[in-house]
């Protein structure tokens, strides 16, 4: 039986990266041994969160190792010449690698995941993406795969609060030197052979809650759902689009369910338009089905991708789903999607009226059978696929 490593910063938090690395480690513990390391503190461990005490999933807990005083100041010399300064060349980039992740903390990392003798290490996230590559001809014959959730732009376009332009040619030389490299979104994975010359495989993430009870379409009720962050979720065009469609319309309300920073200036908006009667802003649940089992309609006004679990879970109650026009929600949704121009607020409050009149039974219909793709046993049988295979996808063509 293969053994099968997921390296990730935590996976006793509430989050959707957690959420999802915890289902596909319970998929694929049924098939091979399955470990998650986690940099977290085993105080933290709790097996209740995502069903993991019904798993034969293991638990293993590390720390980075710290670094010499005189050491840090040197390398973080190193990495500011780096961004700022030196050509971005293959020898630059690898001394670049080896400054922000010390031999220290490498040597920890390297001793821990051969210890545990794994066939396949996975590395959840960009960055330990990068770190995984960076060990990589310390941990022998393995097969090391990066789990990629940012999108190529958002991670690598100019003034990005992550790695931004100055790291483009460090990020694809680092990552070459892993066997694969998983992305969300086909779109994604087209910009990585533009700029790389590599194609990562593409697996979407899966359901990760039981859905509810469907809806039955009776509730004249919008449903929007997310953090509430700025400009991200777009709640701030909801609500100025659902105050245009709510002055032809006084049948139908919103709810917005989410906690988040900018909750009390979305409150203001509502406010300030006298909605307060149709629009309401609930704090986020354990129990979300029940929002999507009493909703009509789902809207996901994103200005920019993310997971899109949330599409995935308001199609498997049954919701039809208005949409921006980004390629991610495309690439989940598809024709049944009904779109409107990125952040244009009179289209999608066009969309919203439209969606009333529509055939909701037959829609309900397709948003169950197009949300069966994303069954977790579905997704799970796309990794197996992956970790089975011979090929090396991330040298260049």
């Amino acid at each position: 039986m293969k053994s099968i490593c997921f390296i990730t910063d935590s996976i006793f938090k509430s989050g959707g990266m957690q959420r999802v690395t915890a289902v596909i480690a319970e998929e694929l513990s049924k098939q091979y041994d399955v470990t998650i390391v986690s940099f977290e503190e085993p105080e933290q461990e709790d097996l209740s969160m995502y069903g993991l005490k019904d798993y034969p999933v293991k638990i293993v807990f590390t720390h980075f190792r710290k670094t010499e005083k005189w050491k840090s100041m040197l390398y973080n010399a190193y990495s500011y010449l780096y961004k700022n300064a030196l050509p971005k060349t293959a020898i630059t980039s690898d001394l670049y690698a080896h400054s922000s992740f010390p031999r220290e903390m490498r040597e920890a990392v390297v001793k821990i995941l051969k210890e545990g003798d794994f066939d396949t290490i996975i590395a959840v996230n960009s960055y330990l993406s990068m770190r995984l590559a960076t060990i990589k001809r310390d941990l022998g014959d393995v097969k090391a795969i990066g789990w990629i959730y940012n999108s190529f732009n958002a991670f690598l376009r100019e003034g990005s609060p992550y790695l931004g332009t100055e790291l483009k040619y460090h990020y694809g030389r680092q990552l070459q030197k892993l066997d694969e490299t998983v992305l969300l979104y086909l779109q994604d994975s087209e910009m990585y052979y533009h700029a790389y010359g590599f194609s990562p495989f593409v697996i979407p993430n899966p359901l990760t809650l039981k859905p509810g009870a469907p809806s039955t379409g009776k509730n004249k009720r919008f449903l929007a759902v997310g953090r509430l962050t700025p400009k991200h979720k777009g709640f701030d065009l909801l609500i100025k689009a659902f105050d245009k469609f709510a002055q032809r319309n006084s049948d139908w309300y919103l709810d917005i369910v989410g906690d988040g920073p900018e909750k009390e200036a979305l409150n203001k908006m509502i406010e300030n338009r006298y909605l307060t009667k149709r629009i309401k802003i609930h704090p986020f649940t354990e129990n979300i089905q029940m929002f999507y089992s009493q909703a009509s309609i789902y809207v996901s006004s994103s200005r920019w991708k993310d997971f899109g679990l949330v599409l995935v879970q308001a199609m498997a109650h049954g919701l039809p789903v208005i949409s921006s026009d980004l390629p991610s929600s495309k690439e989940i949704l598809g024709d049944f999607g009904m779109y409107f121009k990125n952040g244009d607020v009179d289209d999608l409050a066009k969309r919203l009226e439209e969606a009333t009149y529509m055939d909701w039974q037959l829609k309900s219909n397709e948003a169950i059978m197009i949300s069966q793709r994303f069954n977790a046993n579905v997704i799970a049988e796309q990794w197996k696929t992956l970790i089975e295979s011979d090929g090396q996808r991330n040298r260049k063509s």
